[in-house]
């Protein structure tokens, strides 16, 4: 999705409305800036707010979010290609994610390693700091076991 071009239709939709960022923001509940950031490319609404959007600036999420006014003929096209690129989205969010967790659990492992390297494991195992950063690494992994499970049956 081109967030330039949704911004820019935003823009256009709202000014349409003879609205200022400010009352647009209003109405929806949020800062202006929130409103800016879309309006300039560099953010996209949230979805539990793109319909009450879409009701004050007269538009559906559709042409929301194709940044642009669709034509009933091409209707169809554009809400499949919003859809394959909705849900690339989710994916590369889910994939940054699951990096991100696992490279966590990585730092706490080595992290533990190095400890044992350096104090030998009788020493470490002795340390409270050694068995809370376990602890931690543990309960770490099994929330993220537990979160990726319900993210990938979504």
């Amino acid at each position: 999705m081109n967030q330039e071009k949704i911004g820019k239709f935003i823009a256009s939709c709202r000014k349409k409305q003879k609205l200022t960022q400010e009352q647009l923001a209003e109405k929806l509940g949020i800062t202006y800036k929130a409103v800016s950031k879309w309006e300039t490319g560099k953010g996209l609404p949230d979805a539990s707010i793109m319909m009450d959007l879409c009701s004050i600036l007269e538009i559906n999420v559709n042409d929301l979010l194709s940044g642009e006014k669709v034509v009933i003929e091409q209707y169809i096209d554009k809400a499949d290609e919003n859809l394959i690129k909705l849900q690339k989205q989710k994916e590369i969010g889910i994939s940054s994610a699951r990096w991100t967790h696992i490279t966590t659990i990585i730092i706490f492992l080595i992290w533990n390693a190095i400890n044992v390297i350096k104090y030998g494991i009788t020493q470490a195992i002795d340390m409270p700091e050694f068995i809370v950063m376990n602890i931690i690494t543990l309960t770490y992994f099994i929330i993220y076991i537990f979160l990726l499970r319900r993210i990938e049956r979504k």
